[in-house]
């Protein structure tokens, strides 16, 4: 059993934050053990590796004469953050380093220059921040960042998604899930539920008998497989293959192969691991049944995502006595004696300098990590160069600034027949913000968030994938996909004149040279047997800890839960390699139903045995 494993509860923690109210489990608050002597062991060393042992801060202070140890986490994103936040929690001196901006992909960040008569720059973002229910690792760390009013802190600015609308084009019914089917919905809307029941019927209509049994079938198969079965088999069967999609008809490859791994996870269907988008198909029926959630089946935030959730974190790290040196690209890991003893950071202006430290967690993302391994650090590693055979693929956001809200569109729509598999939130139904009065230039109404999740399929109006289109084409390509879905009925919903203004994730730029578009942020992926390559928190240099979407998680996905989840786990070895008796950082399993552990044990049994499971039998 790993370090990372070990801390893992069945279910849960036996009493999480959320369940075991502020004195937590046996009556012991979380604050008290941090600030009490349980939290000063944080600061022993392990024996013989010449470091000075030191005292975690107790009431915001040091013992007298003492330094608590020193950490350096190598990137400011949601694991980099995570591990940060735990690990000053428990006494150590923590030093992010972030070569761009702190948040990474999570972050939003205003448009230079938009804001006039005292109104903020209108807001952008990499892409918008979705939350399903069964997230339990991110929702506990926002529940311990402060914020004025809020009794529960940033978890108190997630909102339950009340509408969200699953569009169709060529003419056909959209399924809308309304209000009257969420926690705290509206009244009964007669339009609303015609447009559902009609699409639902078009939808069931549209499957054969046959391939609705068929996807029926593999979801129960799924369902009753034991973990050996999903990392022996599963992990290396792609979802294509799984759901048997070829053959059958353009129905159930559009709704069961393409959007349910292109537009949930920005994987390729034919290349996406089994084990992962059955995890996550199982994940999201569950927590729609009320099953291992944190609240209800998806939520937002209230306001964008810096505001709601980054700086508050921010600031309260710094409180922790977290120091923060962003701009300082990591270029080396410079090693000595079998250990990390510093790594070497450039700044804007090629400014080279090294940072020392007793520890290090490496929170960078995959395609920047790999520029870390050396030869040096791979004759201590060699595991470490599996990274390179790791995948990343491009899901970035689009904004739409509007003159008018827009009439039928829902607080989130998913364009599922667009090419370059679309989602979309509209940020008025979300947001405590007035935009006219807020942001821009006052004649921004609203804004519709874009996650474009298929860079590499030809759209509909120029013919060509994202990838090689201009930024503009990109702009007006969206535009006229999401007009293909909601005005292909007739229904006039994006006239051009609503559109005041775009922004496109600048992570993406024109490369004119090569006539394509290079990205600064991709996205790392599960593909078939991936997770061989991917690394466990605890490498075998000493003092060295991986953090990270691709470090092996429970939630087994490239995510804000995988990043929180990555950083629990880095703290919790590097705690475990200190020897440390301070409290273990709590760590959240999906959630399985015990109504199925003996299904899954006697599958276990058969696929030991060399036998399919039980319900593999269409």
């Amino acid at each position: 059993m790993t370090t990372s494993q070990r801390h893992y509860a069945d279910a849960r923690p036996a009493a999480p934050p959320s369940e075991a109210g502020p004195g937590g489990a046996n009556g012991i608050s979380r604050r008290r053990i941090l600030s009490g002597t349980a939290a000063a062991g944080a600061a022993t060393l392990l024996p013989g590796t010449g470091l000075l042992p030191g005292t975690a801060r107790a009431a915001g202070g040091r013992a007298a004469g003492r330094a608590a140890p020193t950490v350096a986490v190598l990137g400011g994103g949601m694991s980099g953050l995570a591990a940060a936040h735990e690990l000053a929690e428990r006494g150590f001196a923590v030093t992010v380093f972030e070569r761009k901006a702190l948040g990474g992909k999570a972050r939003s960040f205003p448009v230079e220059g938009t804001g006039t008569g005292g109104r903020q720059d209108l807001p952008a973002e990499h892409g918008f921040r979705f939350f399903p229910g069964f997230y339990r690792n991110v929702p506990d760390t926002m529940r311990r960042i402060p914020v004025a009013g809020n009794a529960a802190g940033v978890r108190d600015n997630l909102i339950d998604l009340a509408s969200t609308r699953i569009s169709r084009n060529g003419g056909r019914s959209d399924i809308i899930v309304p209000q009257i089917f969420a926690p705290g919905g509206g009244g009964l809307d007669l339009d609303v539920l015609r447009e559902t029941l009609t699409g639902l019927v078009e939808q069931v209509a549209a499957l054969p008998a046959a391939e609705l049994a068929l996807f029926v079938n593999r979801f129960i198969v799924y369902l009753t497989s034991s973990d050996e079965r999903r990392l022996g088999q599963w992990e290396h069967l792609p979802w294509w293959e799984y759901v048997r999609a070829e053959g059958r008809s353009g129905d159930y490859k559009a709704i069961v192969a393409r959007f349910l791994t292109r537009g949930l996870v920005a994987v390729k269907e034919k290349v996406a691991s089994t084990r992962t988008v059955g995890a996550m198909g199982e994940a999201f029926l569950l927590s729609g049944l009320g099953l291992g959630t944190d609240g209800g089946l998806a939520r937002m935030l209230n306001a964008p995502t810096n505001e709601a959730w980054i700086d508050p974190w921010v600031r309260y790290l710094r409180g922790r006595g977290v120091r923060f040196e962003v701009g300082q690209t990591v270029e080396a890991l410079e090693t000595s004696g079998g250990r990390v003893g510093s790594v070497r950071v450039v700044d804007a202006a090629g400014i080279r300098r090294s940072a020392a430290a007793d520890w290090f967690v490496c929170a960078m993302p995959v395609e920047r990590a790999l520029a870390l391994l050396s030869a040096d650090v791979l004759a201590l590693d060699p595991a470490l160069e599996k990274l390179k055979d790791l995948h990343t693929e491009w899901m970035n956001g689009l904004q739409f600034y509007l003159r008018r809200s827009p009439r039928g569109i829902d607080q989130e729509v998913n364009f599922m027949d667009s090419p370059w598999q679309i989602t979309a939130v509209l940020q008025s139904r979300l947001w405590k913000r007035e935009f006219p009065r807020d942001y821009g230039d006052g004649h921004v109404a609203d804004c519709l968030s874009l996650d474009v999740s298929d860079w590499d399929t030809p759209g509909i109006l120029y013919g060509k994938p994202a990838k090689k289109c201009t930024r503009a084409e990109v702009a007006k390509e969206c535009w006229a996909q999401m007009k293909d879905h909601l005005e292909d009925t007739g229904t006039s919903v994006l006239p051009d004149d609503l559109l005041h203004s775009w922004f496109l994730d600048p992570a993406v730029q024109w490369d004119a040279s090569s006539g394509a578009n290079v990205n600064d942020e991709p996205l790392m992926v599960n593909t078939v047997g991936s997770w061989a390559n991917r690394p466990e928190a605890r490498t075998r240099i000493p003092n060295l800890f991986m953090a990270g979407d691709y470090v092996r998680t429970n939630v087994d996905l490239a995510t804000m839960e995988g990043a929180n989840e990555s950083g629990r786990a880095a703290a919790n070895a590097l705690l475990d390699a200190v020897g440390s008796p301070a409290e273990r950082v709590p760590m959240w399993r999906l959630y399985q139903p015990p109504e199925l552990n003996g299904l899954k044990e006697l599958d276990a049994q058969r696929y030991r045995a060399g036998r399919p499971n039980l319900f593999d039998t269409v």
